[in-house]
């Protein structure tokens, strides 16, 4: 038994290593994915292209614009005079937000009345438009407060802020709240999932297309020894790019990792597992190389954007949810993301660990027994 998955382990690295641009794809592109999903997946949301209508044109309209462009989060691009202007720039894409301050409003100040200030936001991109206006909700609360703090100390005659409730925050597990230390363990997820999928989804359609499988035909080879010698090699580069993925993210990108290493090898054990027999799984029902490459998709991104990965699982219609749970991806982000960021342990893991050792088995088992000795 030893011998024959030895000599098919043999086999299956000699294949896969053959063409060296196949070395490439398999241990430098992952690298390179996180780099550029590093920088490229983030919500944070900095220098936003902004125009600004200022028909005041008055000491308080020109300081609470400043306010805003000091905050970081806005360029003033240009100043407009009419709302055409504003439209048009906002049509060709060139600003995101229009700040819009009509007649008045330093007068209406002073005299304790109400001053709007308008805030036009382009919301094709319903995310970076929402996060645009709470940015510009806090700056106008700022504002807002300092002009009260004026006008009590003017009535009152002395120096000091009226009561007030002191809110203090703090952010558990990402202090800063960056969203590249939430996205790039996701990042190490997705990759791991395509490059072990597209390698196994070929493994047994390749055997039919190149004439191999009448010699596995007549050897002694049974079934699960098949699918074990075709998973095992394939198990070993998805650790190794999960390591080099993991080191990159450490290193380069400074992402925490407070867990347990080892707690993290046996999550991807157990992630391999599943990911491996989805891929063998979708190979041993394909006749070509091409249907494998295309179900290979099929399952691919509809795991991807039912995991959680970029939109909250919470969000999705019910009947969405309960389909996520027969997602790898869902139960692995969790695990990755628990130890990189909050160092949590088996105790609360266990049951994200247990789905994946399931799901595991079974498609490793249905795999095994789809896999015939026959050509048909």
């Amino acid at each position: 038994m030893f011998e024959r998955i030895k000599h098919m382990l043999i086999k299956e690295f000699a294949q896969v290593f053959r063409d060296p641009k196949m070395r490439g794809v398999i241990f430098v592109m992952p690298v390179v994915q996180v780099l550029v999903f590093g920088y490229a997946v983030t919500t944070d949301v900095k220098h936003v292209a902004t125009a600004v209508r200022d028909l005041d044109n008055s000491v308080a309209s020109r300081e609470l614009i400043a306010r805003f462009e000091e905050s970081g989060y806005f360029d003033i691009i240009e100043y407009v005079s009419d709302d055409g202007r504003a439209r048009e720039l906002v049509d060709h894409g060139r600003v995101r937000v229009v700040l819009g301050i009509n007649h008045g409003f330093e007068d209406d100040l002073r005299a304790g009345r109400t001053a709007p200030l308008q805030v036009i936001v382009d919301g094709t991109d319903s995310n970076t438009a929402g996060i645009v206006l709470d940015y510009s909700a806090k700056i106008a609360r700022q504002f807002s407060q300092k002009v009260l703090v004026t006008r009590f100390t003017r009535l009152k005659g002395l120096p000091q802020e009226p009561a007030q409730v002191a809110m203090q925050t703090r952010a558990w597990f990402n202090e800063n709240l960056e969203s590249r230390n939430f996205y790039v363990p996701g990042v190490i997820a997705i990759i791991v999932l395509l490059i072990t999928l597209m390698l196994t989804s070929m493994a047994v359609v390749r055997e039919k297309e190149i004439g191999t499988m009448e010699q596995i035909m007549v050897s002694p080879i049974t079934p699960a020894e098949f699918i074990l010698g075709k998973t095992v090699p394939f198990a070993l580069i998805g650790f190794a790019d999960v390591i080099g993925i993991t080191l990159v993210g450490v290193f380069w990108f400074g992402v925490p990792i407070r867990g347990n290493l080892l707690l993290l090898l046996a999550a991807t054990t157990l992630y391999l597992m599943t990911t491996l027999g989805v891929g063998l799984l979708i190979s041993t029902v394909s006749q070509t190389q091409q249907q494998a490459m295309m179900s290979t998709f099929f399952f691919y991104f509809p795991a991807v954007l039912l995991s959680g990965f970029m939109f909250p699982i919470a969000n999705m219609p019910e009947l969405i949810q309960w389909l996520t749970y027969l997602n790898p991806l869902r139960y692995f982000l969790v695990i990755v993301r628990g130890i990189f960021l909050k160092g949590v342990g088996p105790s609360i893991l266990w049951p994200q660990m247990a789905a994946l050792a399931v799901m595991g088995l079974v498609t490793l088992w249905l795999a095994s027994r789809r896999f015939r000795k026959t050509l048909a």
